[in-house]
């Protein structure tokens, strides 16, 4: 989807929360909607985290949308990126070695998780 594309459907869930908004109630529908959905999210981004994926992603996504109700699920993404962040610029700063064995521990997660799932189904 294109930077235009996103920004149509922006302005398009701005005004159907503003349209229920204005109806009676509409206030506490439109945040019970929001919740569910955005912990219905979540809840499959859990689901997703042993297979390799986007589990994490999904969480986030699912996090980002009740970032749009609550100040709180704001503040724990707002931290969650920096973390992230801080990660990231941290473990470019590190040796070829040490890369390679984040990378490998990495793997070790994934393997592990499959191998899990595996035995789990079997």
């Amino acid at each position: 989807m294109s930077a235009s594309g996103v920004r149509r459907l922006a302005d398009r869930l701005d005004g159907a929360r503003m349209r229920i908004r204005a109806l009676p109630g509409g206030t506490i529908a439109w945040r019970v909607l929001v919740t569910l959905v955005g912990v219905a999210i979540i809840v499959l981004g859990i689901i997703l985290l042993p297979l390799p994926g986007p589990g994490w992603l999904i969480i986030f996504a699912g996090l980002g949308l009740l970032a749009t109700e609550y100040a709180w699920a704001s503040r724990l993404l707002q931290r969650t990126r920096r973390y992230v962040l801080a990660w990231t610029r941290w473990a470019a700063r590190q040796s070829l070695f040490v890369q390679f064995l984040i990378g490998l521990a990495g793997l070790l997660v994934v393997g592990s998780a499959l191998w899990l799932a595996w035995w789990l189904v079997s």
